[in-house]
């Protein structure tokens, strides 16, 4: 693949993720303003790093491997491309309430429109499947398995945790 497909990859996903913090950001000095409760912040600062260690990764060995993507590097993208509507609907789903953090407001109703309605944490598959198949695209195998075992163990303590979050918060 070219170089300059692999940067301008790792860059748009960047700036994608940057544009989630901002809007994550707003979301949460919103929720905090209305009394919402934070459970989990011991993880989250590595599951931030995790993710930007995956980018990072994902270049690296992106240019380690040289220029030649794959011959299967359209699978991977056609994943990537096609899980992304999912997390859109996911995000666009939750509205203000969406963000980064696990932050409950007590009393508060669970989310349950959207891809809400046929399974919960949807944004998590998306995650897991960008986090295997965007290294992929590029060749970058060892960051795949690495980082998608990484972010499995990290899902299970997210998911285990703000299911807690929400079953004691919100009923």
């Amino acid at each position: 693949m070219n170089i300059v497909l692999l940067v301008v990859g790792v860059m748009f996903v960047g700036f994608q993720r940057l544009l989630e913090l901002i809007y994550s950001r707003r979301n949460e000095r919103r929720l905090r303003a209305r009394g919402a409760v934070e459970r989990g912040s011991g993880h989250y600062p590595i599951m931030v790093a995790v993710h930007a260690l995956w980018l990072v990764s994902t270049l690296i060995e992106g240019l380690l491997r040289g220029p030649e993507p794959p011959v299967w590097w359209p699978l991977p993208l056609a994943a990537f491309l096609l899980v992304q509507p999912l997390r859109y609907w996911a995000i666009f789903s939750l509205g203000m309430n969406w963000n980064t953090r696990i932050l409950v407001l007590p009393g508060g109703k669970l989310g349950r429109s959207g891809p809400y309605r046929y399974f919960p944490h949807p944004n998590y598959v998306v995650v897991a499947v960008e986090v295997l198949t965007f290294p992929l695209i590029f060749g970058a195998w060892i960051t795949a398995v690495v980082f998608s075992l990484l972010n499995a163990a990290l899902l299970y303590v997210r998911i285990r945790t703000e299911n807690r979050a929400l079953k004691d918060l919100a009923g």
